[in-house]
């Protein structure tokens, strides 16, 4: 049976369908979780040096997710983690003080170690959002192999202009629900019009994992 976001497939009984999707269940540093009371101090800033990328695109059935080409990065610390993809939830993962959004993009990043950065943008009702507009106007509307479309999006304005972040050790969101990665989930949403959300929420209404124990982790707020 496949994993899925609803009926006998759903998130609560990921760790029942294999063997290595049992940390979906039974592990302690899940993502995502409710992003409150924070330890305000200094984690390392997360640094990024994104290109424009050329839209290689999927429905990969889960959700739309934009494969990256080699040379964009997010530098976390000493440590260099290259951009593998960006992919949007409907709706939000995380949670800021109780309160969801509509859409939260990832956008995923490995090391030359093997090791995995995600940062989280919340997204809100608004403004058109010109950056993406290639990425609403391209998904596919049903599952299928990568399309390469003519158009780019500018990744870099897909960030939050100001800096206030949390940041805390997790895991993947879907199975087999990974731990070790770390995550920076900014504060700030950005903007994406009506119609756009409804774009992608019509081809997803609920792609989203609910929110975790957060355990005994620590959880950084940064100032």
């Amino acid at each position: 049976m496949a994993e899925g976001y609803e009926g006998a497939g759903s998130p609560e009984k990921w760790g029942e369908l294999q063997a290595d999707f049992k940390v979906c269940q039974l592990g302690l540093e899940q993502t995502p979780i409710d992003l409150r009371d924070g330890i305000k101090g200094d984690a390392a800033s997360a640094e990024y040096h994104y290109l424009p990328l050329q839209l290689r695109i999927i429905n990969n059935g889960h959700t739309v997710q934009v494969n990256a080409d080699p040379g964009s990065a997010c530098v976390i610390g000493a440590t260099r983690y290259e951009l593998m993809q960006l992919h949007l939830h409907h709706p939000s993962e995380h949670l800021l003080a109780g309160k969801g959004f509509d859409l939260e993009c990832h956008f995923v990043h490995r090391s030359n170690s093997g090791a995995l950065a995600v940062s989280g943008v919340f997204i809100r009702p608004g403004a058109e959002n010109v950056a993406m507009k290639a990425f609403f106007d391209s998904m596919p509307a049903k599952p299928g192999p990568e399309l390469r479309a003519a158009s780019t999006i500018d990744i870099a304005a897909m960030l939050p202009k100001t800096g206030g972040y949390f940041r805390y050790m997790g895991s993947l969101t879907t199975p087999p629900c990974s731990e070790g990665l770390t995550w920076t989930v900014y504060k700030e949403p950005m903007e994406a019009s009506a119609a756009q959300i409804q774009k992608f929420a019509a081809l997803f209404s609920n792609n989203a994992r609910p929110v975790q124990q957060r355990n005994r982790r620590l959880l950084i707020e940064s100032h």
